[in-house]
Protein backbone atom coordinates (compact mmCIF):
# COMPACT_ATOMS: atom_id res chain seq x y z
CA UNK A 1 0.00 0.00 0.00
CA UNK A 2 1.37 3.39 -0.97
CA UNK A 3 1.10 5.85 1.91
CA UNK A 4 2.07 9.03 0.04
CA UNK A 5 5.01 10.94 -1.39
CA UNK A 6 8.03 10.85 0.92
CA UNK A 7 10.59 12.90 -1.01
CA UNK A 8 11.74 14.29 -4.31
CA UNK A 9 15.41 13.79 -5.18
CA UNK A 10 17.36 16.40 -7.12
CA UNK A 11 20.86 15.97 -8.54
CA UNK A 12 22.96 19.11 -8.22
CA UNK A 13 26.37 20.22 -9.41
CA UNK A 14 26.93 22.26 -6.24
CA UNK A 15 25.46 20.92 -2.99
CA UNK A 16 26.25 24.03 -0.93
CA UNK A 17 24.54 26.34 -3.45
CA UNK A 18 21.44 24.12 -3.59
CA UNK A 19 21.37 23.76 0.20
CA UNK A 20 21.42 27.53 0.53
CA UNK A 21 18.59 27.90 -1.99
CA UNK A 22 16.32 25.28 -0.41
CA UNK A 23 17.08 26.11 3.25
CA UNK A 24 17.77 29.84 3.42
CA UNK A 25 15.51 30.96 0.60
CA UNK A 26 12.68 28.41 0.64
CA UNK A 27 12.77 27.56 4.35
CA UNK A 28 13.43 23.81 4.26
CA UNK A 29 15.27 22.36 7.26
CA UNK A 30 18.34 20.16 6.79
CA UNK A 31 17.62 16.91 8.63
CA UNK A 32 20.76 14.93 7.83
CA UNK A 33 23.61 14.64 5.35
CA UNK A 34 26.15 12.00 4.46
CA UNK A 35 28.64 10.95 1.82
CA UNK A 36 29.60 7.65 0.25
CA UNK A 37 32.80 6.61 -1.47
CA UNK A 38 33.40 4.49 -4.56
CA UNK A 39 33.03 0.81 -3.83
CA UNK A 40 29.76 1.12 -1.95
CA UNK A 41 27.87 -1.83 -3.42
CA UNK A 42 24.57 -0.80 -1.81
CA UNK A 43 24.53 2.63 -3.50
CA UNK A 44 25.72 1.18 -6.79
CA UNK A 45 22.99 -1.44 -6.76
CA UNK A 46 20.20 0.97 -5.78
CA UNK A 47 21.21 3.61 -8.34
CA UNK A 48 22.28 1.15 -11.06
CA UNK A 49 25.60 3.02 -11.31
CA UNK A 50 29.15 1.65 -11.22
CA UNK A 51 31.78 3.06 -8.83
CA UNK A 52 29.47 5.84 -7.67
CA UNK A 53 30.41 8.35 -4.99
CA UNK A 54 28.89 11.54 -3.74
CA UNK A 55 27.12 13.45 -1.03
CA UNK A 56 23.47 13.69 0.01
CA UNK A 57 21.48 16.15 2.11
CA UNK A 58 17.94 15.43 3.26
CA UNK A 59 15.71 18.46 3.80
CA UNK A 60 12.28 18.63 5.40
CA UNK A 61 9.57 21.08 4.47
CA UNK A 62 6.08 20.65 5.85
CA UNK A 63 4.79 17.23 4.89
CA UNK A 64 7.61 16.12 2.55
CA UNK A 65 11.37 15.84 2.08
CA UNK A 66 13.75 16.95 -0.66
CA UNK A 67 16.90 14.89 -1.12
CA UNK A 68 19.82 16.70 -2.76
CA UNK A 69 22.51 14.56 -4.44
CA UNK A 70 25.92 15.78 -5.56
CA UNK A 71 27.66 12.96 -7.47
CA UNK A 72 31.46 12.90 -7.70
CA UNK A 73 31.43 9.75 -9.81
CA UNK A 74 30.45 8.77 -12.33
CA UNK A 75 30.74 12.26 -13.77
CA UNK A 76 27.21 13.58 -14.35
CA UNK A 77 26.04 15.00 -17.65
CA UNK A 78 25.17 18.65 -17.31
CA UNK A 79 21.47 19.39 -17.70
CA UNK A 80 20.07 22.29 -19.68
CA UNK A 81 19.18 24.87 -16.99
CA UNK A 82 16.49 26.22 -19.34
CA UNK A 83 14.93 22.84 -20.17
CA UNK A 84 11.34 23.43 -21.25
CA UNK A 85 8.78 22.00 -18.83
CA UNK A 86 7.25 20.01 -21.71
CA UNK A 87 10.38 17.84 -22.05
CA UNK A 88 10.12 14.37 -20.54
CA UNK A 89 11.17 14.00 -16.92
CA UNK A 90 10.10 15.74 -13.75
CA UNK A 91 8.50 19.00 -14.81
CA UNK A 92 8.50 20.80 -11.47
CA UNK A 93 8.46 20.74 -7.69
CA UNK A 94 5.42 22.57 -6.29
CA UNK A 95 5.44 24.40 -2.95
CA UNK A 96 2.15 25.59 -1.47
CA UNK A 97 2.48 29.12 -0.09
CA UNK A 98 0.41 31.73 1.69
CA UNK A 99 0.31 35.15 -0.01
CA UNK A 100 1.84 34.25 -3.36
CA UNK A 101 2.43 37.91 -4.27
CA UNK A 102 4.60 38.46 -1.18
CA UNK A 103 6.47 35.16 -1.70
CA UNK A 104 7.07 35.94 -5.38
CA UNK A 105 8.47 39.35 -4.43
CA UNK A 106 10.66 37.91 -1.65
CA UNK A 107 12.06 35.16 -3.87
CA UNK A 108 12.56 37.49 -6.85
CA UNK A 109 14.41 40.00 -4.65
CA UNK A 110 16.67 37.14 -3.51
CA UNK A 111 17.57 36.40 -7.14
CA UNK A 112 15.17 33.60 -8.07
CA UNK A 113 14.17 33.86 -11.75
CA UNK A 114 10.45 33.41 -12.51
CA UNK A 115 8.78 32.73 -15.85
CA UNK A 116 6.02 35.21 -14.97
CA UNK A 117 4.43 37.01 -12.04
CA UNK A 118 1.77 35.06 -10.13
CA UNK A 119 -1.10 34.10 -12.43
CA UNK A 120 -4.72 33.45 -11.44
CA UNK A 121 -5.19 29.94 -12.85
CA UNK A 122 -8.87 29.71 -11.90
CA UNK A 123 -10.27 27.02 -9.59
CA UNK A 124 -9.06 29.01 -6.58
CA UNK A 125 -5.41 28.68 -7.61
CA UNK A 126 -2.66 31.25 -8.18
CA UNK A 127 0.67 30.00 -9.49
CA UNK A 128 4.12 31.06 -10.67
CA UNK A 129 6.98 28.94 -12.03
CA UNK A 130 10.56 29.82 -11.11
CA UNK A 131 13.97 28.12 -11.34
CA UNK A 132 16.37 26.78 -8.71
CA UNK A 133 20.15 27.26 -9.20
CA UNK A 134 20.31 24.12 -11.42
CA UNK A 135 17.42 25.28 -13.59
CA UNK A 136 14.86 22.91 -12.06
CA UNK A 137 11.39 24.41 -12.08
CA UNK A 138 9.95 25.24 -8.65
CA UNK A 139 6.30 26.26 -8.67
CA UNK A 140 4.81 28.38 -5.92
CA UNK A 141 1.07 27.81 -5.53
CA UNK A 142 -1.57 29.55 -3.45
CA UNK A 143 -4.72 27.49 -2.87
CA UNK A 144 -7.80 29.43 -1.80
CA UNK A 145 -10.27 27.71 0.51
CA UNK A 146 -9.97 24.58 2.63
CA UNK A 147 -12.73 22.92 0.58
CA UNK A 148 -10.70 23.36 -2.60
CA UNK A 149 -9.82 19.89 -3.97
CA UNK A 150 -6.20 21.09 -4.37
CA UNK A 151 -5.88 22.00 -0.66
CA UNK A 152 -3.30 19.89 1.21
CA UNK A 153 -4.47 20.76 4.69
CA UNK A 154 -8.24 20.35 5.00
CA UNK A 155 -8.24 21.32 8.72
Amino acid sequence: MIKGIHHTAISTSNLERSLSFYTRLLGFEEVTSFAWEEGNDVFDEITNLHSSSGRVALLRGGNAFIELFEFKSPEPTKADPNRPVCDHGITHLCLEVEDIVAEHKRLSNAGMHFHSPPIDAGMGLKAAYGRDPEGNVVEILEVEGKDNPFALNKN
